[in-house]
């Protein structure tokens, strides 16, 4: 199975502070099961064999960083990262490129805060998009009726659910392409929340690759204690 497998790089932006999450520091850097919730994130592209190499971006001033095991690993680097999450991408991909990347090289960009990426479906998306001329991501369908309301909280009218996905992450696609339409995207002020859009943006259409919904991204308090609870009932 790994052999058929791409070898991918893989960037995780990290220079947010969380402030929903009302902690005394940035929330990649809360404790969970013993490490911190930015070693988890890591930690499933650093046990991969297909993995090339690590890019972290993260705030100037960051001084967690420093005192983490994983800095030692040679896979790893680090560079600034950007008041917005494209521009943390971006400056990592220009990182890659600087380091000889190549523009058909496979990168995976990863939440910090998303500590729960199962092996198997890190596998299914590099296994389903590894001839994919565009590229996709891990997202789970909407299962709760959803409703669109007005200004004043008041509901307009229900959503069709069976068209809405979740977009999770990884989001995987060709280097030279992604850092195309986020550097453009970026000239253009365009509003761009993931990698995805940002290739939306520049006219493509990304493949959603359904994953694990229990691949939950860190927000608020409640996120990280349902994971606590969860990762305690594994031992």
């Amino acid at each position: 199975m790994i052999d058929s497998l791409p070898a991918f790089w893989a960037v995780i932006p990290a220079a947010g502070v969380g402030a929903r999450m009302a902690a005394d520091r940035p929330k990649q850097y809360l404790q969970l099961g013993g490490r911190t919730i930015l070693e988890h994130s890591l930690g499933c592209f650093l046990d991969h064999p297909n993995l090339k190499g690590l890019v972290v971006s993260l705030a100037v001033d960051d001084p967690y960083w420093p005192n983490l095991a994983c800095v030692s690993d040679p896979r790893i680097r680090r560079v600034d990262g950007g008041a917005e999450r494209s521009a943390s991408v971006l400056n990592a991909l220009l990182h890659l490129h600087a380091q000889g990347a190549d523009d058909e090289d496979w990168v995976l960009v990863h939440d910090a805060a998303r500590p729960n990426l199962s092996r198997d479906d890190l596998d299914k998306l590099l296994a389903e998009l590894a001839v994919d001329p565009v590229g996709g991501l891990l997202a789970v369908p909407a299962r709760d009726t959803l409703k669109r309301v007005d200004k004043s909280g008041r509901v307009i009218e229900t959503v069709d659910r069976s068209v809405i996905w979740q977009a999770y992450t990884p989001q995987m696609f060709r280097l030279g392409a992604l850092h195309r339409a986020l550097a453009d995207s970026l000239v253009a002020d365009a509003v761009i929340t993931d990698e995805a859009s940002a290739m939306e943006w520049a006219g493509l259409k990304p493949r959603l690759i359904e994953g694990r919904a229990d691949n939950l991204k860190v927000t608020r308090p409640e996120d990280l204690e349902w994971l606590r609870q969860r990762w305690s009932n594994r031992g």
